[in-house]
């Protein structure tokens, strides 16, 4: 029987925005990336027989299908091909699950799934508007009057005001999410000043880090930020993710091919799901996305020995660990968006390198990571070390 396996995965540092990484063209950013992975993983890139890439604004230097532009730019054959994705925030978990699902089908032996986002030279929503708004009078006359619903806006769903609303919801005050914010710098400064980044990072150029880890920031310096989607709100910058660069990659096959050409699997992709939830409050999906996987895969949250939740805001993995019991101390252990970032179209792919790093280094058999994506879906996804 087939399977789909993980033999490599590679991220470059997250920049901040207009940071190290804003000098480089997205392009090159995501095929110097996958020139990495093939280098350090050790497969020939002639054989790998697709290349799926996520990226979320998908206009100017993202546009024309930049998962064929960057596999040029890699310098890998021309016989290689690439297409984009765009599954919002959850796009490049997206291209694990469909590259697990090529290989599990027979339609190849080997697909390398991706992402990358420019934020700094592309900015997050620059595709919107350009011929006409996103959103049609169907859309709009269906969630009139609902709370949260902006129907005169080119974009009437707010990712901050659905924060604002699960934060109500849930009961968490301004101080719970500042604590949190404050955790996620603290694990991830602990886990890059103690190299446990080093062997998932390939630096680019003279960035060699994470640059938007913040080790002076204090709960006096995040209690003195502004609430920006309610004047009583308790969300702010410092409780969201960051705007980022970066890129991250996996190479997927199965374990017959890995074993024939001399590689050792490191992980299984044990499951793979999606699921939707309330497109206004928008960020509770990978509450039913993880039970479904969990379902799927005859495991219970107990199982599972590291979760990645990625943190677009502090009150999104809150709710999801009020709501599933999951063990607070297995949540983001080094860091999450917060701290690291959230170059969106690349986020999927640099959680998952993460968390298959923490597994191998901690040696842990099942890992979970789940993130919430514009519209109101998100992926979960189960791996199994090997």
């Amino acid at each position: 029987m087939r399977d789909a396996v993980i033999i490599g995965a590679l991220r470059t540092p997250i920049g901040r925005r207009n940071g190290g990484l804003s000098g480089v063209h997205p392009v090159d950013l995501a095929g110097q990336l996958l020139e990495d992975l093939g280098d350090r993983t050790g497969f020939d890139p002639a054989d790998v027989e697709d290349v799926i890439l996520g990226c979320v604004s998908q206009s100017g230097e993202q546009s024309w299908n930049i998962g064929r532009n960057a596999v040029l730019a890699a310098g890998w054959p021309q016989t290689v091909p690439g297409t984009t994705l765009d599954r919002q925030c959850g796009s490049s978990q997206q291209a694990v699950h469909f590259a697990a699902a090529t290989v599990l089908s027979g339609q190849a032996d080997l697909v390398v799934a991706a992402g990358v986002e420019s934020m700094s030279r592309v900015p997050m929503g620059s595709s919107v508007g350009e011929l006409g708004v996103p959103y049609g009078p169907a859309v709009r006359t269906r969630y009139a009057g609902v709370e949260g619903f902006a129907g005169d806006a080119p974009v009437p769903f707010n990712q901050g005001v659905g924060a604002e609303m699960i934060a109500r919801k849930w009961g968490f005050s301004r101080t719970r999410l500042d604590e949190y914010a404050l955790a996620s710098h603290a694990k991830a400064a602990a886990a890059s000043d103690g190299g446990l980044f080093a062997a998932e990072i390939a630096s680019v150029g003279d960035v060699h880090t994470d640059e938007g880890i913040r080790r002076e920031t204090s709960l006096e310096k995040l209690g003195q930020l502004a609430t920006p989607f309610h004047p009583e709100g308790v969300v702010t910058a410092g409780t969201a993710s960051q705007i980022s660069d970066g890129a991250a990659a996996v190479a997927v096959t199965t374990s017959e091919w890995a074993a024939a050409n001399g590689f050792t699997p490191l992980a299984r992709i044990h499951t793979a799901v999606v699921a939707a939830d309330d497109p206004v409050v928008m960020l509770t999906a990978p509450i039913p996305a993880t039970a479904k996987a969990l379902r799927r895969a005859g495991l219970t949250i107990a199982d599972i020995g590291a979760y990645e939740v990625n943190e677009a805001f502090a009150p999104v993995p809150l709710a999801w660990l009020a709501e599933t019991g999951a063990d607070p101390d297995r949540l983001n252990p080094r860091g999450g968006a917060i701290a690291l970032g959230h170059p969106l179209g690349a986020s999927g792919a640099r959680l998952m390198t993460t968390l298959l790093h923490h597994m191998r280094d901690n040696d842990i058999r099942y890992g979970l990571q789940t993130m919430c994506e514009g519209g109101g879906m998100a992926n979960a996804t189960i791996l199994e070390l090997l």
